[in-house]
């Protein structure tokens, strides 16, 4: 008999379903793709059901095909794209609207009237978040405004609000289970990260009952157990972390000052910061980076909002690659100084700009201008908002020059190394770059005992390749300033 660990690892493009041996090893896994719908210019939208059914098959599907009949799966961990929305009903668990999405710039306006009425400081020193769009409330409160009777229905206490990990732990356990972690509510806007408590001054500000609120608990817990997944039921849940901080756990960034970046859809440099909430002067975030019993620990994070999606839109939208991969062949036969900027500003800027009104831009085309050196641009934006990150950490007095990195594009060695050039820094890829699955099942198996501390967790990493910085800087500063006039011209 094998035993193992399952990731439920949601993200905003598809759903996967991983199994991990003890060791922190993949033994499989399953990945469904699920549509995208743009109802309007910067809207961004999921049908809830389309998650919860892509979940459901991955790990139907992982149960069925790679375990023998007597491997038993331990404890499984949920981890997913945080801040986006979903509202539904308590007895029928049907949702109301579809899930708003991190993405989302509908309420842009609304933010920009809290802004103006000088409530970004105090809502700053309570979350450590900036009012934008990107974040939980404003989607609540628009919900709860425009889709009619849902104010009434949440007002009688009907309703449940959740991010992604809550709505499918309330479904994996049959609405038993409305509960969520700490790392998720700290993207919300309305959980006071020094108390660890939903704030009664921040749902009054965004005027959110709450009775749709679930109980917040720490990142490996127990959370209940699944009885709505077939061969999965009776299993417990013990991990649950937004999905860039569950990379961080995966890389065991656990020492202050440690650094990871996640390059998936968007891009997330995260910088453990310790006990310590540390406040950006520079447009950065401060969050919960993990809560373990009792105890937060923060990090400093920078937001990118279109990363790997830039690549995805080469693809799909403009047909100039067939697959993602083919981008980096394409790029090691394109000088790196070509020209071209793609600023992917698609649903906005992130930080350090937070500008939802920018919208995407290819400056320098000129007739010699052809597939290859805009298909380097699209990786090299991922770079270049990178870094933004590390200038904007570094105005705070902290600047990473070793970088662990992980997602889907850092199978892209051209990419990683225009990063490390880039940055000036070293950048690590792991051995296992699935570490934002790996991240929940690692806090799993904490909660369920199969690990005994950080320090063993912390040994278990390694590093597949590394990759050190070879521009010089006068190159470096000449590309950069490049990209800063580009995104200037916006």
């Amino acid at each position: 008999m094998s035993q193992y660990l399952l990731s439920i690892d949601q993200g905003t493009t598809s759903s996967r379903a991983i199994l991990f041996d003890l060791r922190g090893n993949i033994h499989a896994v399953r990945q469904q793709e699920f549509p995208q719908h743009f109802p309007h210019s910067g809207w961004v939208e999921h049908d809830p059901e389309d998650i919860w059914s892509t979940v459901q098959d991955t790990c139907e599907a992982i149960m069925a095909e790679a375990l023998g009949a007597d491997d038993q799966v331990l404890a499984v961990g949920i981890t997913n794209q945080r801040e986006t929305t979903i509202l539904w009903d308590r007895q029928t668990g049907e949702p109301v609207y579809n899930a708003i999405v991190w993405q989302d710039r509908r309420t842009a306006e609304y933010c920009k009237t809290l802004k103006l009425a000088s409530h970004e400081p105090w809502v700053h020193s309570k979350t450590g978040l900036l009012i934008d769009p990107y974040f939980s409330a404003t989607k609540i409160r628009w919900i709860l405004e425009n889709v009619p009777g849902v104010r009434e229905r949440a007002e009688r206490g009907e309703l449940a609000f959740g991010t992604v990990d809550c709505f499918l732990l309330w479904r994996l356990t049959g609405g038993r289970e409305h509960r969520t972690d700490a790392t998720n509510a700290s993207r919300t806007l309305l959980f006071n990260i020094h108390t660890q408590q939903w704030d009664e001054e921040l749902l009054e500000l965004f005027n959110v009952p709450s009775s749709l609120l679930p109980e917040v608990m720490d990142s490996a817990d127990d959370f209940g157990d699944i009885s709505a997944a077939g061969r999965l039921n009776g299993t417990p849940v013990c991990g649950v972390a937004g999905d860039q901080q569950a990379a961080l756990f995966g890389q065991t960034c656990f020492e202050v000052g440690m650094t990871k970046s996640t390059y998936g859809t968007g891009c997330f440099l995260m910088l453990n910061t310790g006990d310590k909430a540390l406040r950006s002067e520079h447009r950065l975030l401060t969050t919960v980076a993990y809560r373990l019993q009792g105890k937060p620990t923060y990090a400093l994070e920078g937001s990118i909002f279109i990363a790997g999606a830039a690549i995805q839109w080469l693809r799909d939208g403009l047909h100039l690659i067939r697959n993602a991969c083919d981008s980096e062949p394409l790029a090691e036969g394109t000088p790196v100084d070509h020209g071209v900027y793609l600023v992917p500003a698609f649903t906005g800027l992130g930080a350090p700009y937070w500008d939802p009104d920018a919208r995407g831009a290819i400056f320098g085309l000129t007739r010699d201008t052809g597939i290859r050196e805009i298909v380097t641009a699209g990786l090299q934006s991922v770079c270049y908002q990178s870094k933004d990150l590390q200038k904007a950490m570094e105005k705070d007095g902290i600047r990473p020059t070793a970088l662990r990195v992980d997602g889907g594009m850092t199978t892209n060695n051209w990419l990683l190394q225009f990063l490390a050039d880039i940055l000036g820094a070293t950048v690590d890829r792991p051995s296992v770059v699935e570490t934002t699955a790996l991240g929940v099942a690692y806090l799993a198996g904490l909660q369920a005992g199969v690990y005994e501390s950080l320090d063993e967790l912390a040994e278990m990493w390694r590093c597949d390749r590394s990759f050190a910085p070879a521009m010089t800087k006068a190159h470096r500063d000449r590309l950069y300033d490049g990209w800063i006039q580009a995104v200037r011209k916006l």
